[in-house]
């Protein structure tokens, strides 16, 4: 599974299970949140592990850097588009 598949699973999953909905976003209060987020995605059948979301946000963020003005070093700061944890959070 992607991690966008799992990604998106999880969160139609919790969008129609409060108390996942709440676990997932107490992840934020643990002393390892995304570690704690993905063995959550993992245990409701979504396999996500820490480097691939990682990795996954890190590879969208530059595509994106890339393909902005060319990718040179005058393009714009892009705040936050490799955090998939935090966006993931704040789209719940």
């Amino acid at each position: 599974m992607e991690v966008w598949e799992a990604l998106n699973g999880l969160k139609k999953k919790a969008r129609s299970d409060e108390a996942l909905r709440q676990k997932l976003l107490d992840t934020k209060n643990n002393r390892n949140p995304v570690s704690t987020f993905c063995r959550i995605s993992t245990e409701e059948g979504f396999p996500l592990y820490e480097m691939d979301l990682i990795a996954y946000g890190e590879d969208s963020y530059a595509s994106m850097k890339r393909s902005t003005n060319g990718g040179g070093e005058n393009s714009p700061m892009l705040e936050g588009e490799d955090d998939y944890y935090e966006m993931f959070l704040s789209g719940l």
